[in-house]
C-alpha cells in the first residue's frame, strides 16, 4: 500500500469476531411454536455459548495495557451506579414513611452487581436500583397502607411471585420476543423515564423550600450547577482541545469530580455553610433502616393478601422484562465492538434469583439500568484517532485498520516535511471505537466497592452530602435520556425552518404528515404513561409500554411503507452478538428484509429474491403490492 492509498473498506474494516458468531438451534424463520417454547432451550444455548469463555472473562483483565482502563471504568461506574440509587432512595424514603433507607439501596445494588458479575452471561450489563422500582414501590405502599397490611410482608410476596414469573419466562424462552422491540417502543420508554426523573429532581428541590427560602434557592443552584458541570465536562471527550487521553480521563471522571466538588461547596465556611442544607440521612452500618431483622417474616401475611400480591408481581415482571432486556440490548448495541455473545434467557433467570432474594431481605428489587449499562460499555471501549476517510460501521473500526491508517498518516506527514504535497483532508481525524475490554472484574469491583459503602466511615462521608446534589443527579440522568431521543429529534425536524434544514437530512425524503403520524403514536403513548404515573394506578404503566410492542409489529407495516419504516424506525436488537441469543434472522422483523410482516406479504426493502421484486414509485418509496 502506498502512502496515499485509501484504507481497505468493506468487512475487513470491522471487528471479525462479530462475524463469526453463529446461532445455536433453529433460526427464527424456521421455528414452530412447539419448538419456540421448548423448556430451557434458550438457557441451554446461552450457557453453551458463554461457559467456554468464562475463564477469558477474568484472565483478559491482567494484560497491563487494559488494567488502567478497567480500573478507571470501575471507579467511574461505582459513582454512576451508587449516586442515582441513593437519589431514588431519598424519594422512596420520603414516600414510604422511612421503611427504605440508604442501607437497603446500597445492599440491593451490591447484591445485583456481585451476582451478575460472577454468574451472568453478559457481565457488561449493569444491574441495580432504578427510579422505576421507586415509583412501583411507593405506589404499592399507598395501596396497602390503608388496609393495615405490613408492607414489607406484602412486598416480599410480590417479589416472590415476580421471581416465579421470571423463572417461567426464562424457561419458556420469552426473551426471544425482545427481537420485536424497536425504536418506536424504546424511544418512548426512554423519553418517559427521562421526564419522570426530572420530575423527581424538581420534587426533591421543592421540599427544600419547607425549611427556608435561602435553603431552597441554594439547593436549586447546587442541583443545576451539578447537572450542568457533569454535562459539559463529559462533552470534552469530543472536543478538539488537548490530547485524547486527557479528554478521556476528564470525561470519565466528570461525575466523580462534580460529586466531590459540590459536596465540599456547601460546607465552605460563611454564608454557604450557614444555609444548612438538608443532608443525606444515614443509619447504623450493616443494619436495616427500621428496627427489624434482615429476613422479612413473609410467612405471617394473611393468605388472601398473598394472592392479592400475585398481579402486582406480574406487573413488576413486565416492567423488568422490558427495562432489563432493553438495558442489556443497549450495553451490546452495534456501535460497541462487542464480540462475545449475549445470554438473555439465563440473565433473566438470574434476575429472578436476585428478585427473590430482595423480597426475602426487604430490599428494593434491582434490575437493568438503562442509562448506566451503555455507559459501562463505553467506559471499557478503546478509542482511537483515524483519518476521516476511513470507513467505519457505526463508529467501529478494526484495530488492524487503525494501525494501517496510522502508518499511512505518518508517511503523509513525512512527505509534507520533506516538501511533498499533503492533502489536509486526509490528515483530519475522527474518533472511533476499536474494541471493548469484555471482562467481569470491573463489574465485580463495582459490587465490592458498593458493599463497602455500608461501612461506618463511608456512611458518615455520605451523610455530608446535600440532598440537593441528588436532585441534580435526577435532573442530569433524566436529561441524558431526553437530549438525543429520537422523539425529540423528529419533533424538532418538523418545526425547523426548511431553509435551515441540511439538504442531505435523511428525513427529507419523507412527507411531514408521515413523520407526524409516527411520532404522534409515540407522544400519545408517552402522555398515557405520564398520566397514569400521577395516579394510584401508576403500577399499570408497564402494560402500556409492553402493549406498544405488538402494536408496532402488527400495525406498523399497515400504516407505513417499508421505505418509511427504514428511516423512522429500526430494531433495538441489532448487534450480531445480541441476535445469536434470540434466534437471528433480524431481517424478518421490521421491514429491513424479505418481509415486513409474514401475514401481510408486503414487500420489504432489502434482500429480495426472484419472486420478490420491489415496485419502486416515482418518489422512491416501495409500493405496498402483495407478493404473488
Amino acid at each position: 500500500m502506498n502512502s496515499t492509498s485509501p484504507v481497505p473498506s468493506g468487512d475487513h474494516a470491522f471487528p471479525s469476531g462479530q462475524q463469526s458468531l453463529t446461532t445455536d438451534g433453529k433460526p427464527w424463520s424456521q421455528r414452530t411454536w412447539s419448538y419456540q417454547f421448548i423448556p430451557c432451550r434458550g438457557i441451554y444455548f446461552d450457557l453453551k455459548r458463554r461457559i467456554p469463555l468464562y475463564s477469558s472473562d477474568w484472565c483478559f483483565n491482567f494484560k497491563p495495557n487494559k488494567l488502567f482502563q478497567v480500573f478507571s471504568a470501575t471507579l467511574r461506574m461505582y459513582f454512576i451506579n451508587l449516586m442515582p440509587a441513593i437519589a431514588y432512595l431519598i424519594d422512596m424514603n420520603d414516600r414510604t414513611d422511612g421503611i427504605y433507607g440508604i442501607n437497603e439501596a446500597v445492599l440491593a445494588s451490591a447484591l445485583a452487581a456481585l451476582v451478575f458479575s460472577l454468574f451472568s452471561a453478559q457481565p457488561l450489563t449493569i444491574v441495580g436500583v432504578t427510579g422505576l422500582i421507586n415509583l412501583f414501590n411507593y405506589t404499592d405502599y399507598d395501596i396497602v397502607k390503608d388496609h393495615g397490611i405490613n408492607y414489607l410482608q406484602f412486598q416480599a410476596w410480590m417479589l416472590i411471585w415476580a421471581a416465579i414469573f421470571h423463572f417461567l419466562m426464562a424457561i419458556f424462552n420469552f426473551c426471544d420476543f425482545t427481537r420485536f422491540i424497536t425504536d418506536m417502543t424504546s424511544e418512548t420508554f426512554g423519553f418517559y423515564v427521562g421526564v419522570i426523573y426530572i420530575q423527581k429532581g424538581i420534587e426533591l428541590l421543592t421540599r427544600e423550600f419547607s425549611h427556608s427560602a435561602t435553603d431552597g434557592w441554594l439547593s436549586v443552584v447546587v442541583a443545576i450547577s451539578f447537572a450542568l458541570t457533569v454535562y459539559w465536562v463529559e462533552k470534552i471527550r469530543n472536543r478538539g482541545f488537548g490530547p485524547l487521553w486527557a479528554r478521556r480521563i476528564l470525561a470519565d471522571y466528570a461525575f466523580v469530580i462534580a460529586t466531590v466538588f459540590f459536596t465540599g461547596f456547601v460546607h465552605i465556611p460563611g454564608y454557604l455553610k450557614s444555609a444548612d442544607l438538608t443532608k443525606l440521612p444515614i443509619t447504623q452500618s450493616w443494619k436495616p433502616t427500621i428496627n427489624r431483622d434482615w429476613v422479612v417474616d413473609f410467612w405471617n401475611l394473611e393468605a388472601r393478601w398473598v394472592f392479592i400480591a400475585l398481579p402486582f408481581g406480574f406487573l413488576l415482571t413486565l416492567l423488568f422484562y422490558f427495562d432489563h432486556n432493553v438495558s442489556s440490548l443497549m450495553a451490546q448495541a452495534r456501535h460497541f465492538p462487542v464480540e462475545k455473545p449475549a445470554g438473555f434467557h439465563w440473565d433473566f433467570f438470574l434476575l429472578g434469583v436476585t428478585t427473590f432474594i430482595s423480597g426475602i431481605l426487604g430490599l428494593p428489587a434491582p434490575n437493568g439500568l438503562v442509562p448506566q449499562a451503555p455507559v459501562h460499555t463505553e467506559s471499557l471501549s478503546v478509542l482511537q484517532h483515524v483519518s476521516s476517510d476511513v470507513p467505519d460501521r457505526d463508529g467501529v473500526v478494526h484495530p488492524d485498520i487503525v494501525k494501517q491508517d496510522q502508518e499511512r498518516r505518518r508517511r503523509l506527514r513525512e512527505g509534507g516535511e520533506t516538501g511533498g504535497s499533503v492533502d489536509n483532508q486526509l490528515l483530519s481525524c475522527k474518533i472511533v471505537r476499536t474494541e471493548v475490554a469484555e471482562q467481569r472484574l470491573s463489574h465485580l469491583g463495582i459490587g465490592l466497592l458498593t458493599l463497602g459503602t455500608m461501612t461506618r466511615p463511608l456512611l458518615v462521608t455520605l451523610g455530608t452530602m446535600p440532598r440537593a446534589l441528588f436532585a441534580g443527579i435526577f435532573i442530569g440522568v433524566g436529561w441524558s435520556s431526553i437530549e438525543d431521543n429520537g422523539i425529540i429529534g423528529k419533533t424538532l425536524y418538523l418545526i425547523r425552518d426548511p431553509e435551515m434544514t441540511p439538504p442531505n437530512h435523511p428525513l427529507n425524503s419523507l412527507r411531514k404528515a408521515t413523520i407526524l403520524k409516527f411520532i404522534g403514536i409515540q407522544w400519545f403513548t408517552f402522555a398515557i404513561m405520564v398520566a397514569i404515573s400521577q395516579t394510584i394506578a401508576a403500577i399499570g404503566f408497564p402494560l402500556v409500554i409492553i402493549a406498544l410492542i405488538p402494536f408496532r409489529y402488527y400495525y406498523g407495516p399497515r400504516w407505513f411503507t417499508p421505505a418509511e419504516l427504514s428511516l423512522l424506525d429500526s430494531p433495538t436488537a441489532n448487534a450480531p452478538g445480541v441476535m445469536v441469543s434470540i434466534g437471528g434472522d433480524l431481517s424478518r422483523v421490521t421491514g429491513e428484509g424479505l418481509e415486513v410482516a409474514p401475514d401481510t406479504g408486503f414487500l420489504g426493502s432489502l434482500g429480495f429474491n426472484d419472486k420478490l421484486n420491489p415496485v419502486v414509485q416515482g418518489d422512491g418509496d416501495l409500493d405496498r403490492r402483495k407478493i404473488e
